[in-house]
């Protein structure tokens, strides 16, 4: 059995990772008092407390008794960086971070830093919220600003991924605004000035976040780095595209992928800017769906091989969107249920609503049109109340795109797949 106070130590860390109050854990079968002097180291645990303990925080066990590593989280990090490639350290990490004393609160940082990472590469935003929530408190108390500016970037991107747009619009207001009062580098600036323009593009607030692509462009991008610039670039030409300009964006996109040509600079981005710059290109009026199919088939050759469930997840999204392009209805159909019924659907919100919206314009053009109809009258307002301006913009255009190509109220007469997408 686990001696305390490790043990109470370990208990809180999983308790607080979760986001879960005393309360939330006890349940009917203890009270908060108990829990308080197990987590203090009071009170030894009984097999029966630890199973009962387990079961609420939905962990095997061992989480809470397992042998310690033995090392500090410095020397856990340590054995992290040095690590061969290939290594999968994020469990070893987590169970580091909770024994941690707190001790050291800049060693703490940086592992949850990198187990923030591990969470957004696996899609599980969730749980990457919960880590950066802790990692921004950390931040503040080191009084360092170049690391709060990240930590603010990255909860800003997080939250939006997760559709909560009020929160996102301020933290990344927050970034730019600590980058700038500490003169912060290059970098530093360009990330959360990026990040508050994806924010203003999918509020609607187009005029604003043309305002800071001009400054972006003016001030920062001479003295970004290939990648930093390329992702500048991409960004810019998602604004030109919303304002009705895609011949601005496709030149745009196409000088962002240039600066990252045969993914020297890192493979993984390579890929990534192929995919983002394939989404944009079937998101204009008419589609360009011969420079999508180029950017995917790309993309497809290194992430069919090298891509996270999340990654092939959001690859297999795009070309169920590029098949209905295409014209290509039971492909488009097939690609975009199977994403769609996985159980473990890692999509960040605005690509699940826009394969949804897909799926209704594939069951209307397969003759359910009511069915079709509702669904995407649901998802228009659902992201209008979720003040996803852009998003619900998209998906009511469709839906009137699609009711103004002629549709019979028995759905005997399937429309045609609209242009515009």
């Amino acid at each position: 059995m686990f001696d305390q106070p490790q043990f109470g130590r370990r208990l809180k860390r999983l308790r607080t990772a979760r986001g879960l109050s005393q309360a939330d854990v006890v349940g009917e079968g203890m009270s908060t008092g108990h829990l308080s002097r197990l987590e203090s180291g009071d009170r030894r645990p009984t097999e029966r407390t630890v199973a009962y303990l387990a079961r609420r925080l939905g962990v095997d066990a061992s989480a809470l008794t397992g042998p310690p590593d033995g090392r500090s989280l410095s020397g856990v990090l340590a054995a992290v960086a040095s690590a061969p490639p290939g290594t999968d350290s994020t469990a070893a990490l987590g169970r580091a971070v909770e024994e941690d004393s707190g001790e050291d609160p800049a060693a703490r940082w940086q592992a949850l830093w990198l187990l923030s990472q591990a969470a957004d590469r696996d899609g599980d935003y969730q749980l990457e919220r919960t880590r950066l929530r802790e990692l921004l408190a950390l931040s503040r108390s080191l009084d360092a600003p170049d690391l709060h500016t990240r930590s603010l970037v990255r909860y800003a991107r997080c939250t939006r991924a997760v559709g909560d747009m009020h929160t996102a619009e301020s933290t990344a207001a927050e970034a730019l605004s600590v980058a700038r009062t500490a003169q912060l580098s290059v970098p530093d600036t360009l990330a959360a000035l990026l990040e508050l323009i994806n924010t203003e593009t999918e509020l609607g607030r187009w005029e604003a976040a043309s305002q800071h692509v001009d400054e972006l462009e003016r001030d920062l991008l001479p003295r970004a780095s290939a990648v930093q610039a390329a992702e500048a670039l991409w960004t810019a030409a998602v604004v030109s595209s919303r304002k009705g300009d895609d011949e601005a964006a496709v030149d745009r996109l196409t000088t962002a992928l240039g600066l990252v040509r045969g993914g020297q600079q890192d493979l993984t981005f390579w890929a990534r800017l192929r995919t983002a710059a394939a989404a944009a290109a079937l998101q204009m009026s008419p589609p360009r769906v011969a420079a999508a199919k180029e950017w995917l088939t790309e993309a497809a050759s290194v992430l069919d091989l090298t891509g996270t469930p999340a990654q092939l997840q959001e690859l297999r999204a795009l070309q169920a969107h590029l098949a209905f392009a295409q014209g290509r209805f039971e492909d488009a159909a097939l690609l975009s249920r199977a994403v769609l019924s996985e159980e473990d659907l890692r999509l960040p919100y605005r690509d699940r609503v826009r394969l949804s919206v897909l799926d209704g314009r594939l069951a209307i053009h397969a003759g359910r049109v009511e069915e079709g109809v509702t669904a995407l009258q649901q998802l228009a307002r659902q992201a209008t109340q979720s003040r996803h301006v852009d998003l619900a913009a998209h998906v009511w255009q469709v839906l009137a795109t699609t009711l103004a190509a002629g549709i019979h109220p028995s759905g005997t007469a399937p429309c045609p797949a609209p242009s515009e997408h």
